[in-house]
């Protein structure tokens, strides 16, 4: 059976059971990382992918690029991943490309969100939103163009910070009508605001536990006792890598050697192991075998 309805369907059954964490991954590396760890899924990290191309999260990355970068994740590991599909890169008919072209790559669900073009982070001021009516229309084009219907459209609205609570209330039961397979409500305030959320909503929900926004950092055992189902951790791994580059290029700068640093580094080994080198080799050797043989 192919590989990728098997992720789906394991992906279904998480959030209807247990739950799962999903730390972002930006490239193929990261996500393998995520899997050693022992994490269940993966979430392809819009921010990540644009902030790793040195483009700030604003929707700057075409669908093909972002269709590119989001293979070489899928294709690195064995665990099911959700994609950030930002505002589904257009209108209706843009949304239905997109939710066909995340599919054939395997990638198990999608998030589309209601924001305007150009869109900005969820945590940020100054965002504007479609209507309502025209984000169900998304999300109808988004459910007639998968093929498996195991494939995962989640409906985000970002209208907490924009319309406020009751309003994003409003639109994620509209959303959840329109048939969206679970709702993403962006930028919740408060433990509270998050209990009350999913008490009235009755989907399996996903939370955004990022760093320096509006929601206060539940753990995860907090978000599941209140019903949510995914959480993520978009852009985790990337500040911390981020900061501790920032410092090893200041101070390889200021010293001239890495002796220092040694120490802090992952072993040529250790990465080795990572990228599965020696299985390569392997298959080196076997090719060079047959070759010879013949």
């Amino acid at each position: 059976m192919n590989r990728f309805y098997e992720q789906r369907k394991k992906l279904r059954d998480l959030i209807n059971g247990p739950g799962l964490m999903l730390p972002g991954a930006f490239n193929a590396i990261t996500a393998k990382l995520v899997e050693r760890a022992g994490f269940k899924g993966i979430y392809i990290s819009g921010a990540g992918l644009a902030n790793g191309q040195g483009f700030p999260d604003i929707g700057l990355l075409s669908l093909s690029e972002v269709i590119t970068l989001s293979k070489y994740i899928v294709d690195a590991v064995t665990i099911p991943c959700i994609a950030d599909a930002d505002t589904g890169f257009g209108e209706v008919i843009n949304v239905t490309r997109a939710v066909k072209e995340f599919e054939k790559i395997g990638v198990a669900g999608i998030h589309i969100e209601d924001q305007m073009l150009p869109k900005r982070c969820g945590h940020l001021e100054g965002k504007e939103l479609i209507s309502t009516e025209a984000m169900c229309e998304k999300i109808k084009a988004a459910l007639l163009a998968r093929q498996d219907k195991n494939f995962l459209i989640i409906a985000r609205t970002d209208a907490r910070g924009v319309e406020g609570f009751h309003k994003a209330l409003e639109r994620a039961r509209a959303y959840v009508s329109t048939g969206a397979d679970a709702i993403f409500i962006e930028a919740l305030e408060s433990k509270d605001e998050f209990k009350k959320f999913a008490m009235e909503v009755k989907v399996p929900l996903l939370a955004n536990m990022t760093e320096f926004g509006k929601s206060e950092l539940l753990s995860f055992d907090e978000l599941t006792s209140l019903g949510y189902k995914m959480v993520i951790y978009p852009m985790t791994a990337f500040r911390v890598m981020m900061q501790a580059t920032e410092e090893t290029y200041k101070e390889l700068f200021k010293k001239g050697t890495q002796k220092d640093f040694i120490n802090k580094m992952q072993t040529r080994k250790e990465l080795y192991e990572v990228l599965e080198y020696d299985q390569y080799a392997e298959l080196d050797k076997k090719v060079a075998g047959y070759k010879k043989d013949l």
